[in-house]
């Protein structure tokens, strides 16, 4: 049995739209894996602080599924991936899941990055990825301490000056989620951003999700009064089809710093996404993925409409293809966005961690 249905819809959208467009090498820089076993439930609170809708997809995203994944949807490609796990609420939670992820990069020799816990010591951080070959570290703002309420979360709640000390020393990959309610656009978050890099000049840092700018309204003045400070920073447009905000992060950040990823396995979902007062929402099929009423992003469609819904994979790739068309972006725009940028990242960290 396939992993999943690839429609006639799919296939005319690929081959009409992305195949050419698309260059023949692709490197996923935003991927999760993990198994179900090794996964241990996390607790309501931080529940809390999540939108549920992403775990709908998929209870896990084994190396052979992500693969698969690949393989349906981008026939013809040579895809690989960066890729770290998810599930993580305590550093005992996170272990095998951790474990799992190195093994699966020294299989496959695809990189990867460790997911760190903020109550871990630069030691024992600097440890792991050492033991696991990683080349940074992931966190998420679900593991600052439960007493902070969500909307007040912070950068350095989840990602300690001491551990970013150290992976500045390490010359590692920090792959940054931004917390609270005012994505991108938010000035806490901006003025953190910049005081990151100032004090940590050597971390290489990803942007995801183009700071979860995901509608209009979330990007604000990022670009042109704060973050245009700070030229070395990297962005990938991860789960992001807001057209708007993937024209601006190309064309403030420059094509040499914006990369392609799919949070797998999210992207296999069936939506189509738009913008409703100030937010998104994810239009979906009927019953596909439960009750709609369990997340505020999700809205289900007609049967009829449904028939038109691609994988958000498509959804996303429409939307800087657009973009790029919007900027004029050469083939080797699309080309480094989508694989030279991000290798050119991962090898310099390679070489800084382990002088190779």
């Amino acid at each position: 049995m396939a992993l999943f249905e690839v429609t006639e819809n799919d296939k005319r959208i690929y081959e009409e739209e992305l195949r050419d467009f698309l260059p023949d090498k692709i490197l996923d820089v935003h991927t999760h894996v993990w198994l179900d076993k090794y996964t241990v439930p996390r607790p309501a609170d931080e529940d809390m602080r999540m939108v549920m809708w992403p775990k709908l997809v998929a209870k896990d995203n084994s190396i052979e599924d992500l693969q698969e994944t690949y393989r349906l949807m981008f026939p013809g490609k040579e895809v690989s991936a960066l890729m770290f796990t998810s599930e993580v609420h305590s550093i005992e939670s996170g272990r095998r899941n951790n474990e799992y992820v190195a093994e699966c990069s020294k299989k496959t020799g695809w990189p990867a990055l460790y997911y760190s816990h903020p109550t871990q010591s630069p030691d024992e951080v600097e440890f792991m990825i050492r033991k696991g070959g990683f080349l940074g570290i992931k966190s998420y703002l679900s593991l600052s301490p439960a007493y902070i309420p969500e909307a007040e979360i912070r950068i350095f709640d989840f990602f300690p000056k001491e551990q970013l000390k150290r992976m500045d020393e390490m010359g590692a990959i920090i792959m940054l989620h931004i917390p609270r309610n005012g994505r991108l656009k938010d000035p806490v978050n901006l003025e953190q951003i910049l005081e990151l890099k100032a004090e940590f000049p050597n971390v290489r840092v990803i942007i995801a999700h183009i700071g979860r700018a995901y509608v209009r309204e979330d990007v604000g003045n990022a670009f042109t009064d704060y973050l245009c400070r700070v030229p070395d920073l990297m962005y990938d447009f991860t789960a992001n089809c807001c057209e708007y905000a993937i024209t601006e992060v190309i064309r403030h950040a420059t094509p040499e710093h914006v990369m392609f990823g799919t949070d797998m396995p999210i992207l296999r979902m069936r939506t189509h996404r738009i913008e409703e007062n100030g937010t998104y929402i994810n239009l979906v099929p009927p019953g596909l993925y439960g009750d709609p009423s369990q997340d505020r992003h999700l809205r289900e469609v007609s049967p009829e409409e449904a028939k038109k819904i691609t994988f958000f994979c498509y959804e996303e790739q429409l939307a800087f293809k657009r973009a790029c068309k919007t900027l004029g972006c050469t083939k080797e725009d699309v080309s480094d966005m989508m694989y030279g940028n991000a290798k050119k990242l991962l090898d310099g960290a390679r070489r800084s961690i382990y002088g190779e």
